[in-house]
């Protein structure tokens, strides 16, 4: 899971990129990445860390320019480095830059076919450099001096045909304007906004709408399943559906634990829908446990907040927060090492032992996937004196990999995964353990969207909507999701990346 913008503004937007990635930090903590374009040329600043670590001032004077991509990178393989930090480059044709959210399934048939049919060179193992030149090479099909928009539409056509899997992808064309485009069934997130300012209007499109809310764009629609944009260079808006086939079936995940709150994604509020998780929940609970003896509704800082305060209020029962967040600790399910994420959970939250001690306490999280956080946080609630610990999920429970972009591991290493809920709890150490039901997880993110007639829910049910997944796909992935894998493939951190890319003569000047 990644984090894209892209700005096509009136002045240089350096500084609107900035502050678009910093609201969408919270979709990738690996690296960072803005290239902006100005008179054909194409300025880059990407590197490991947070955006505010990756960007200083001297580097952003010299992402001049009024358009430009930004990428937050979230590693769905375990692979960390400059090299792979986005956005992309290609010379050919024209000078092209892309950033991607999202995950290929069929990469390695597009590697060989990009090698020995398309005749053309990739440099790292990410999918999104195989997807550049996978658009790259149809764009040059088209044969044109100067590209318009129905020329990159049916490049994005093209695409759609050779490409499966997850993709959210925008770009730019050197000299003449960005696109962005979403695969055919749209399992991935991007919304398309606009502003009117006193210079004309200014065009930006993102992962989630919260990134227009600090930058004063107000959201037009979302971009629908296969549909591709460009945005010439005068500001010119095009829009068109590229796909053969659609369907708009999105990732229910994106509900339950990556979105902010404050987003609206395929027009469904993330906070309602969390809203109506925690009631649902609350609701099974009254059925299974009539009789339960709950004191005090405690939820796992910070996604399952919503769902916590909803089931306290369900339940007629306070609502505390009994851990706080050490907000400098990254996400832990996505850590290399069981030792690593068990430390990194002791980092990341400390109880509150009054809220704990004497009281049996009911532990809120949007999901559990390996349970390694699940068990260190109810030893910690025992540690701090409560007398039972009871665990509610607002999800289902997870028990398949993730093959669209979110790096959940191996079957093998999900807890849930040929088990049933009694073993979980006993595992975790939970007192008792309840789930969500699918369909209630469903009807919760559907109720603000009817028009959605599915959601990719294959976490939870194994059934992969691209229909190109198989045992053997799933036991390739297995192996590159290892722990051991991961640790194998860190990679050697450096400086970063500041490139100025001229298109003359094809040359490319670093700049350090």
């Amino acid at each position: 899971m990644c984090g894209v913008v892209g700005i096509v503004g009136n002045r240089d937007v350096n500084l609107q990129l900035y502050d678009a990635l910093i609201m969408l930090q919270h979709r990738g903590q690996d690296a960072a990445g803005i290239m902006t374009c100005q008179n054909g040329q194409l300025n880059q600043r990407k590197d490991v860390g947070l955006v505010s670590d990756v960007f200083k001032p001297r580097h952003m004077e010299r992402l001049k320019g009024n358009i430009g991509i930004g990428h937050v990178r979230y590693p769905t393989a375990g692979s960390s480095g400059p090299s792979l930090a986005q956005p992309f480059y290609v010379n050919s044709p024209y000078g092209i830059c892309m950033a991607h959210n999202g995950n290929l399934t069929n990469s390695r048939e597009l590697l060989e076919h990009v090698f020995k049919t398309d005749l053309r060179h990739v440099n790292t193992d990410s999918d999104s450099e195989i997807l550049l030149n996978v658009f790259a090479h149809e764009l040059l099909l088209q044969d044109q001096l100067e590209p318009g928009a129905e020329d990159i539409f049916a490049a994005v056509k093209r695409v759609h045909r050779r490409c499966r899997g997850a993709y959210a992808v925008v770009g730019i064309v050197a000299n003449y304007g960005l696109f962005a485009f979403r695969d055919p069934l749209g399992i991935r997130p991007m919304v398309l906004g606009s502003r009117q300012t006193e210079h004309g209007i200014e065009y930006m499109v993102a992962s989630e709408s919260v990134a227009f809310d600090t930058l004063g764009y107000e959201i037009e629609r979302d971009l629908q399943p296969g549909e591709a944009i460009f945005i010439d260079s005068n500001g010119r808006l095009y829009a068109k559906q590229c796909a053969d086939k659609f369907s708009l079936s999105p990732c229910i995940f994106e509900h339950v634990y990556f979105a902010r709150p404050d987003s609206l994604i395929d027009n469904i509020s993330v906070y309602k829908a969390r809203l109506r998780m925690g009631e649902k929940l609350a609701e099974k609970i009254l059925r299974e446990r009539p009789d339960h003896d709950i004191d005090v509704v405690i939820p796992v800082p910070d996604t399952s907040r919503v769902s916590a305060q909803s089931i306290a209020e369900t339940l007629q029962l306070k609502f505390r927060e009994g851990f706080m967040k050490n907000r400098y600790i990254g996400r832990t399910f996505i850590m290399p090492g069981q030792t690593q994420r068990k430390k990194s959970v002791r980092q990341k939250l400390n109880p509150v032992k009054l809220e704990f001690r004497g009281k049996n306490v009911l532990l809120v999280d949007d999901s559990i996937v390996r349970g390694t956080t699940s068990s260190e946080i109810i030893q910690m609630a025992r540690d701090a004196g409560a007398a039972k610990v009871y665990m509610a999920s607002a999800a289902p429970p997870v028990r398949y990999p993730n093959v669209y972009g979110i790096d959940m591991p191996a079957a093998t290493e999900l807890i849930a995964h040929n088990q049933t809920v009694e073993q979980v709890a006993r595992a975790i150490g939970a007192d008792w353990l309840i789930y969500q039901d699918i369909e209630d997880l469903i009807a919760s993110a559907q109720e603000g969207n009817s028009a959605i007639e599915q959601f990719d829910c294959s976490v939870f049910t194994g059934e992969y909507i691209t229909g190109d997944v198989d045992k053997s796909y799933l036991d390739s992935l297995a192996q590159e999701r290892s722990d051991n894998a991961k640790q194998n493939n860190n990679r050697e951190l450096d400086d970063g990346s500041d490139e100025v890319i001229g298109l003359h003569n094809s040359t490319r000047e670093m700049v350090r």
